[in-house]
């Protein structure tokens, strides 16, 4: 084949695949706002703040503890055996509490990563359910290099998982 009648043929395959190209309808989600916002999210997250609440309590009042210790030392008026015995305790809290703090922080990261694993799939769903309702071909989530505002359907997965929440809430409310 010439190249010419091989570069017509190329470009009569190329053209009927572009023509439904231009009825593509395309969405975009961001997922930080859904994170952020959804109430299914939110009630994990005040679900997760009552969980580790009172371990945060604790370690803030050890901390109390700690800057009791330190301002009797900056008093200046321990004998040196005192000095040296508050100067270990408060050096034993420090590191107690730093220890607390690590181990709160990884469990409650671990946590609120478990949360959102769990709601990934009603987030998936919603997004589905917004995509075949409103004829979307294409949904993108963030993060996207770039996404036309117009194409923002954020505000539509929110009202949804909105609506479900709200359903979700009436169903545990049912004796």
């Amino acid at each position: 084949m010439r190249p010419v009648t091989l570069l017509v043929l190329c470009l009569g395959l190329l053209f009927p695949t572009l023509a439904p190209a231009q009825d593509l309808r395309i969405g975009y989600v961001n997922m930080k706002e859904v994170l952020d916002n959804a109430p299914q999210v939110v009630t994990g997250r005040d679900k997760l703040d009552l969980e580790f609440r009172p371990r945060n309590d604790a370690i803030e009042d050890e901390e109390a503890s700690a800057e009791r210790l330190e301002q009797r030392l900056q008093r200046g008026d321990l004998d040196v055996d005192q000095r040296a015995l508050v100067e270990r305790d408060l050096r034993e809290l420090r590191r107690s509490i730093k220890r607390q703090r690590e181990d709160l922080r990884d469990e409650l990261s671990f946590r609120r990563t478990e949360e959102v694993q769990r709601l990934e799939d009603q987030i998936n769903l919603a997004v589905q359910d917004i995509a075949g309702e409103f004829g979307y071909d294409l949904v993108l989530s963030s993060p996207v290099v770039y996404a036309n505002p117009a194409l923002d359907i954020t505000e539509l997965i929110l009202q949804r998982l909105r609506e479900e929440h709200e359903a979700d809430l009436l169903e545990q409310d049912l004796p």
